[in-house]
């Protein structure tokens, strides 16, 4: 098949990667040319504009940053749903707000597009390995036709529902993946300061009751020092910020979520826009002058190797 893929960041570039590696013939549009090397190195076609991009494709799959980006790419009149050919089909992957995508996705229907919205959840690690979470929201017919894109990207596949509901689950999930984070951030310290091994404090919290995914997976990035969970803090704020949005609009209090976007703010200012996220927990070892640390730890999770790779080259 033929697709077009739009945005290659930490997220995007691997799901680009799947599609090609599976032998659908790929044609990437990015900001920035030079994310793209690896995948024209294997096989890919480079459009320099999104019209270019969508001109002649079945599909094409969007994974951008913001909703800001999104409505610099989507709409208009040399916009992907305009310049895509009747009958295409969109697969957005980008975390947004709910009631703008559901506006765009009328907008592709309207154009006579197919249009499927597919949020990612589970850590960037996941993706290289096409196993990261997909939450999927459109018309049945819809995303039967999408599924078998979605099969190579990612892993388990939820339907949540009509367009809109998948990008509310997905904001919510970032919400719990931060308090988590800030949670086990806390406990772990918690461990160290009456003297208990953080690595053996780890591994107990791992197999109690406990436990979380934001422990399992980017505690180990905190006991490394690295960090690196290839998310950065401007994202994280983005999506904590979508979910605040959405708990004004239902009138839903979040005392929880309210304290973790506040911290992650402060992060933020202090250790700026491209810190990893996960760098939130720092807040608590600068302020004690204690740092999480043991060793056994690897500096980026699973799958990740890859990454490395091609930041290095």
């Amino acid at each position: 098949m033929k697709v077009a893929f739009i945005g290659l960041g930490n997220v995007g570039y691997p799901l680009a990667r799947n599609l090609l590696k599976a032998g659908h013939e790929l044609t990437v549009h990015d900001l920035d040319r030079e994310r793209a090397a690896g995948l024209l190195a294997e096989g890919a076609v480079w459009a320099g504009s999104i019209a270019e991009a969508a001109a002649d494709a079945q599909a094409a799959v969007t994974s951008l940053p913001n909703p800001r980006a999104v409505a610099a790419v989507v709409p208009g009149d040399t916009g992907l749903l305009a310049s895509l050919p009747r009958g295409a089909l969109w697969i957005e992957m980008s975390t947004t707000d709910d009631a703008e995508m559901k506006a765009h996705a009328q907008a592709a229907v309207d154009l006579g597009l197919a249009v499927v919205e597919a949020p990612i959840t589970g850590g960037a690690n996941r993706a290289w390995t096409g196993e990261i979470s997909i939450l999927v929201g459109g018309e049945e017919a819809d995303v039967a036709r999408a599924m078998p894109l979605l099969q190579i990207m990612g892993g388990e596949i939820e339907h949540m529902g009509p367009i809109g509901a998948a990008s509310v689950v997905k904001v919510i999930t970032n919400m719990l993946a931060f308090v988590h984070l800030l949670a086990s951030g806390e406990a772990l310290m918690l461990a160290k300061r009456a003297g208990v091994d953080l690595a053996k404090a780890y591994h107990g919290i791992r197999i109690s009751s406990g436990n979380s995914f934001a422990h399992e997976t980017e505690g180990q990035l905190v006991l490394n020092g690295s960090y690196n969970c290839a998310f950065t803090m401007d994202l994280a704020l983005k999506d904590m910020n979508l979910t605040l949005d959405l708990a004004r609009d239902t009138a839903t209090p979040l005392p929880l979520a309210e304290l973790t976007g506040a911290l992650f703010e402060e992060a933020r200012k202090r250790y700026g826009d491209k810190a990893w996220s996960t760098e939130a927990v720092r807040l608590l070892e600068d302020r004690l002058g204690v740092e999480l640390r043991a060793a056994g730890f690897p500096e980026v999770l699973p799958g990740m190797e890859p990454a490395l790779e091609k930041r290095q080259n």
